[in-house]
């Protein structure tokens, strides 16, 4: 069999980048002539040092751990067919281990799904920011073999430093991403990501108070990723997301929203949030921006909103017809799995990599 290492940041099941992007097609790849290693450096423990203020002595620790992790991969990476790096190899603004990987005998793949390029620094981390080097990304493009891109705004920009490019969308693994009724006589409106992305909840406030002051007790508002986000005013608790409990979690909400400024950062993101309630056929109302205007035909499938009023007028819609939420989200389903499922991508996946390693 060939042999893949992937590298990426953290354990599996812990990313939502490395779950969509390439977790769920490990088993796929054994069954058809990859066997791989998965190196991760943050362990559960290292959460716990990593997210929160403060801590020094135990980032530098991680620091030093990850990096004689790192080592160990660089000294065997010649024993693999291909490295497959998400997002970075390592968390500050070196490329080295890059430019060890690309040395090896192995093919390197780079797979990314934001636009990281760019900063963009978890808070309670911004002291460190001077650690990290965003530009690196364009340097890890040139020295890689085959890049996988999450969308065209990315392979856009992927395109200036390296021409061997695939765009793989973000997908679901519609197995199971199976909705799990729930008996209740109020609209759950809800939002999933995580502590880094709660801005994006909170740029749409403007519209959720409008919708709370004219509905009242016919709507309530969740929060998935957060469970530290409280917001009394719309009487939200966040709640954490697991990969147990998540179905559950994502199958309360009635309607999905997907809030963006239209910036630069969010141009790059791969609608991830979007074709997780679209999965579940819960009706999705996302803002107009980078791919979520290919994946969201407008009145069909889901809603698109950009102005305050305009998403006030929509979720309105949706809040008095449950009829139009089945509909939406019935349509939103068709479309994940036609295209943004793991069933509908994984032949191209095994494809790509057929082709920097071809059979003997």
């Amino acid at each position: 069999m060939k042999k893949v290492l992937f590298v990426a940041a953290h354990r599996p099941n812990r990313s939502p980048s490395q779950k969509f992007r390439f977790e769920q097609y490990l088993s796929f790849l054994k069954e058809h002539g990859y066997d791989y290693d998965f190196s991760y450096i943050i362990s559960a423990k290292d959460d716990h040092i990593l997210y929160q203020p403060g801590k020094y002595l135990g980032k530098l620790a991680i620091f030093l751990k990850s990096s004689f992790k790192r080592w160990k991969d660089a000294m065997k990476a010649s024993s693999y067919d291909i490295i497959f790096i998400q997002r970075e190899g390592f968390m500050t603004g070196s490329t080295f281990f890059e430019k060890r990987f690309s040395k090896s005998k192995a093919k390197v793949i780079f797979d990314f799904d934001d636009a990281i390029w760019l900063q963009d620094v978890s808070p309670v981390n911004n002291k460190l920011a001077w650690l990290k080097n965003p530009d690196k990304t364009k340097d890890i493009i040139a020295l890689s073999d085959m890049i996988f891109a999450g969308n065209q705004y990315l392979a856009d920009y992927a395109s200036k430093f390296n021409q061997n490019i695939r765009i793989i969308p973000t997908t679901i693994d519609t197995k199971r991403y199976t909705r799990i009724p729930s008996q209740k006589d109020k609209v759950c409106i809800g939002w999933s990501g995580s502590f880094t992305t709660i801005k994006h909840f909170e740029y749409g406030l403007d519209f959720l108070r409008a919708i709370k002051n004219k509905y009242k007790d016919k709507v309530y508002f969740k929060v998935i990723g957060d469970p530290n986000y409280v917001n009394e005013e719309f009487s939200i608790q966040g709640v954490p997301w697991t990969e147990e409990s998540e179905i559950k979690e994502l199958s309360e909400i009635d309607i999905g929203i997907m809030p963006l400024p239209n910036d630069e950062w969010a141009k790059g993101k791969c609608g991830l949030k979007g074709l997780q309630y679209m999965a579940l056929e819960t009706a999705t109302i996302m803002s107009p921006v980078g791919v979520n205007t290919t994946i969201v035909r407008d009145g069909e499938n889901g809603f698109l909103a950009d102005s305050t009023d305009e998403w006030i007028e929509k979720l309105s819609q949706l809040i008095e017809s449950s009829e139009l939420r089945e509909k939406l989200g019935k349509n939103g389903r068709e479309t994940v799995l036609d295209n943004y499922s793991v069933s509908s991508q994984q032949n191209n996946y095994l494809k790509y990599f057929d082709e920097l390693v071809p059979k003997q």
